[in-house]
């Protein structure tokens, strides 16, 4: 009889031990889940502030180099003529930006003329002779001359697209002359195209079959952008000019059907 005593005194004074664990356990487990909600919500809302930061910059970089770019621009061309009208002691702003403006114009009129392209021709000689600006004057004139609207010998003709290196694989660049390759059976028309590597005016040029080369729908600034942007600014869809022409011939058949 004793020893059922011992054993059911026992039993209560281990009891409310273990039933007073699990309201302690249960007090504590909700801290924990509102802990991992609140860690939650705030990775979703630095990510998104973080998503939408980066978006604004994206926006936001290219305005802001465009109004850099122009605002310098107008500063420094505005710089020219602008001390000639602050000692007349007028003091506008943008007049002698376009004071350059005219003088361009006119500069641009002189040139065309037999007296200004022989001033011109001379002036070039005598800076063709200088031992580095030659180097200078001549890079920053071809890129000149390819945007020129008078297509000369040295300027860009047209943008090509020519196999290379490997087959399936492309490059663009540009048509500067064409040249007759002799040979025993018959004569081969080639095309000079100047494929840009590093820069626009550093490349390599390649004799190219005529009929090997796919002229694109593309003006010589669109292929500039394009070459200057790295590709950045290439349009979604390339039609070749052979394919316009064949379609410009479909279409009054369609019609008369």
């Amino acid at each position: 009889m004793p020893e059922e005593k011992e054993e059911s005194t026992s039993i209560p004074l281990s009891h409310p031990d273990n039933t007073g664990d699990d309201p302690e356990d249960s007090a504590k487990s909700p801290p924990s889940s509102n802990s991992s909600t609140r860690e939650a919500c705030c990775y979703v809302l630095q990510s998104w502030v973080s998503k939408k930061f980066m978006t604004g910059c994206v926006v936001l970089f290219p305005i802001a180099v465009t109004f850099f770019i122009t605002w310098w621009l107008i500063q420094f061309v505005d710089g020219f003529f602008s001390p000639i009208y602050e000692r007349l002691g007028i003091d506008i702003f943008g007049l002698g930006f376009v004071t350059s403006l005219v003088f361009v114009f006119f500069v641009g009129v002189f040139v065309s003329s037999w007296i200004g392209s022989t001033v011109f021709w001379l002036g070039e000689w005598f800076i063709k002779r200088m031992p580095f600006v030659k180097h200078l004057y001549s890079a920053s004139k071809q890129i000149s001359a390819a945007v020129s609207p008078d297509q000369n010998t040295t300027a860009f003709k047209e943008v090509a697209i020519i196999r290379h290196p490997r087959v399936g694989e492309y490059a663009f660049g540009f048509i500067t002359s064409t040249v007759i390759l002799q040979k025993d059976n018959e004569d081969e028309e080639l095309c000079s195209v100047f494929v840009p590597t590093n820069h626009l005016y550093i490349g390599d040029i390649f004799l190219v079959n005529s009929k090997d080369i796919i002229r694109p729908n593309l003006s010589i600034r669109e292929g500039i952008e394009i070459i200057v942007s790295g590709g950045m600014t290439m349009p979604q869809m390339i039609t070749p000019l052979q394919r316009i022409a064949r379609q410009s011939e479909r279409i009054p058949l369609n019609r008369i059907v």
